[in-house]
C-alpha cells in the first residue's frame, strides 16, 4: 500500500476515533494514533497493520501539552510530518446546571476546547512548512440545538466550532483547510454507556426510530466524511459545519 500522508487521529483507539484511523489508514495515509490509553492505541495501531496499513500507537492525554508535543516529535520521527490532525478525543458530562462545580467544567473543557487547541497548535508549524494540509475536529449537534444537564459540553463543542471558523480565516492562505463533523446519534461505547446509565429516555433504538433515515449513526459514517474532507479535492472546503446526524439537525 503506497503511502499518502501522515495523519494523527486524537482519542483514535475507541469509537469514532478509531472508525476514523481504519478509514485514513485504509486510503493509505500513515496513522498515529493518540489516546490516553495507551495499550488500547498500540491494540488499534497493531489491528491497521495487520491489515496492510501503517499506524503507530502513541499514549496521549490532550489535556498535557507536554505530552502532546512529545507525541508530535514521536511521530515526525517514526512516519514523517503530520499534514493532517483529526481532534476526535472528547469528554461528556450529565450534570444539572446547578451541580456542575468548577472542576467538571474545567475538565471537560481541557479535554475537548483546549485539547483541540493544544493539538492543532503542536502540527500547525509542520503543516505550514509542508505548505499542505488538512485539520477536521471533532464537534456535536448538541452545540446546534443544546442538551439539557450538558451545559458544559454543549459549551465546550460549541467553542470547538467557533474555533475551527477561525482557524480556517486564518490558516486557508497556507493550504491549510479546518473543518468540523458535529456527529448526532452515533453508536459509541461512550452511547451505550449513556443508555446503560439511563441517560437516553427509552434507549437508543427510540431515537433511531425518530431519525429521519430511521437508524442509529456508525462510527464509519464520520468517518467517510472525514476521508472527503482530508483529500485534495475538498481543498475549496474550509471552515465549514459539515453535519452527519440522519436528518436530526438541519
Amino acid at each position: 500500500m503506497t503511502t499518502e500522508r501522515t495523519a494523527i487521529v486524537t482519542g483514535g483507539a475507541s469509537g469514532i476515533g478509531l472508525a476514523i484511523a481504519e478509514r485514513l489508514a485504509h486510503d493509505g495515509n500513515a496513522v498515529a494514533i493518540f489516546d490516553r490509553d495507551g495499550a488500547a492505541a498500540a491494540t488499534a495501531a497493531a489491528k491497521i497493520e495487520a491489515q496492510g496499513g501503517t499506524a503507530i500507537g502513541v499514549e496521549v492525554d490532550v489535556t498535557d501539552r507536554a505530552r502532546i508535543d512529545a507525541g508530535v516529535t514521536t511521530v515526525r520521527e517514526r512516519l514523517g510530518r503530520p499534514t493532517i490532525l483529526v481532534n476526535s478525543a472528547g469528554l461528556d458530562g450529565f450534570d444539572p446546571f446547578l451541580k456542575i462545580t468548577a472542576e467538571k467544567w474545567n475538565r471537560i473543557l481541557a479535554v475537548n476546547l483546549t485539547g483541540t487547541f493544544d493539538c492543532c497548535q503542536a502540527v500547525v508549524p509542520d503543516m505550514i512548512e509542508e505548505g499542505w494540509a488538512r485539520i477536521v475536529n471533532i464537534s456535536s449537534s448538541s452545540a446546534h440545538g443544546g442538551q439539557p444537564l450538558m451545559t458544559h459540553y454543549v459549551a465546550s463543542k460549541a467553542g470547538v466550532i467557533g474555533f475551527t471558523k477561525a482557524l480556517a480565516l486564518e490558516l486557508g492562505p497556507k493550504g491549510i483547510t479546518v473543518n468540523t463533523i458535529p456527529p448526532g446519534f452515533i453508536d459509541t461505547p461512550m452511547l451505550r454507556a449513556s443508555e446503560s446509565k439511563g441517560r437516553l429516555g427509552e434507549g437508543v433504538e427510540h431515537h433511531a426510530a425518530l431519525t429521519p433515515v430511521r437508524r442509529v449513526g456508525r462510527p464509519e459514517d464520520i468517518a467517510a466524511a472525514c476521508a472527503f474532507l482530508v483529500k485534495d479535492e475538498a481543498s475549496y472546503v474550509t471552515g465549514q459545519v459539515i453535519g452527519v446526524n440522519g436528518g436530526r439537525n438541519t
